[in-house]
């Protein structure tokens, strides 16, 4: 299958674009390198792997390779809230109006596999999983954007749109600022971390099991097509207290304590089914433990806080 991935040097991108190509798929990333990041450098000598440097925006690029691609896999992103709160017209260029330009350009028979985040459920119901039927309720512009093109996508019909986790672990394009990440590079570093609102629970996905998500709807489209789907580790619904405590198993030393003054601007509260794509035989194979235990080795190579999307 010839597949385009827009974003694909980013990431969950560096991690699924090799994976694509040891499955045997003829793979084309757009992207801009906007990190200055060579992530994919590996790929270079596999002669199914192509790139365009380019921005997600640009019709006259996108609709070439658009044309010829059979799944279209719309990574391209102004990725989290504060960097779309910082910069909200690239946050609605890039997001929305991007993905809506590429939706509109692919034809029906084209497969369309879209990351939304479950952070578009926002502040969800005290002890209740969020099912994808449950109420959308974003609490940030980056939410709100992504729920729209959800819609969107659905609308359009052939599609399938992935809820994702708060992703975590190793990538070649490396990212701090995600909350495992981080917490993890703040035990090893700093060896304290203050807590804002730590009861606050959400959902967890190894970067691996989200590339292995889009490699499982490309095996199974038909039957998954039209609908959302959670995706994340099941056993991983958790507090930061909890997540914090998770960590300290693996760093003895790591100390946290929580701040009365002040808030955690990200607001979001939920816990997450996955039941839906669990349904479908797909299973994450990275737990939290084992991903933490990555992020240790990692930064023992990583010593400045240079990777972030902030």
């Amino acid at each position: 299958m010839k597949v385009l991935v827009t974003g694909g040097a980013g990431y969950i991108g560096s991690i699924l674009v090799p994976k694509l190509l040891v499955d045997g798929h003829e793979v084309t990333v757009l992207d801009n390198l906007l990190y200055g990041q060579n992530s994919l450098l590996e790929c270079c000598n596999n002669r199914k792997f192509s790139f365009a440097r380019g921005d997600a925006r640009d019709e006259r690029i996108v609709k070439d390779l658009v044309s010829n691609a059979d799944a279209i896999l719309p990574l391209a992103c102004m990725t989290g809230a504060p960097l779309c709160d910082r910069d909200p017209v690239a946050a609605r260029t890039v997001n929305h109006d991007a993905v809506k330009m590429i939706a509109t350009l692919a034809g029906r028979q084209q497969f369309i596999i879209f990351p939304n985040t479950n952070s578009g459920y926002g502040i969800g119901g005290s002890g209740m999983h969020c099912t994808e039927d449950s109420p959308l309720n974003p609490v940030s512009l980056y939410g709100r954007l992504k729920v729209e093109v959800e819609k969107f996508l659905l609308d359009r019909g052939g599609c399938v749109v992935f809820r994702f986790a708060t992703v975590f672990g190793a990538s070649p394009r490396m990212r701090l600022d995600l909350l495992v990440n981080d917490f993890t590079y703040r035990a090893v570093s700093d060896r304290f971390v203050v807590l804002f609102e730590p009861h606050f629970k959400r959902n967890y996905l190894h970067v691996r099991d989200a590339a292995g998500a889009f490699a499982h709807a490309l095996q199974n489209f038909e039957k998954m097509k039209g609908q959302p789907y959670n995706v994340g580790l099941s056993e991983a619904n958790l507090s930061k207290w909890e997540l914090c405590e998770v960590i300290r198993k693996h760093v003895p030393e790591f100390q946290f304590m929580v701040s009365e003054v002040g808030k955690d601007p990200d607001q979001r509260n939920y816990i997450v089914s996955n039941a839906r794509i669990e349904a479908t035989g797909f299973r994450t194979t990275v737990g939290l433990d084992d991903g933490i235990q990555e992020l240790l080795k990692a930064f023992r190579i990583i010593r400045r806080n240079q990777f972030s999307n902030v």
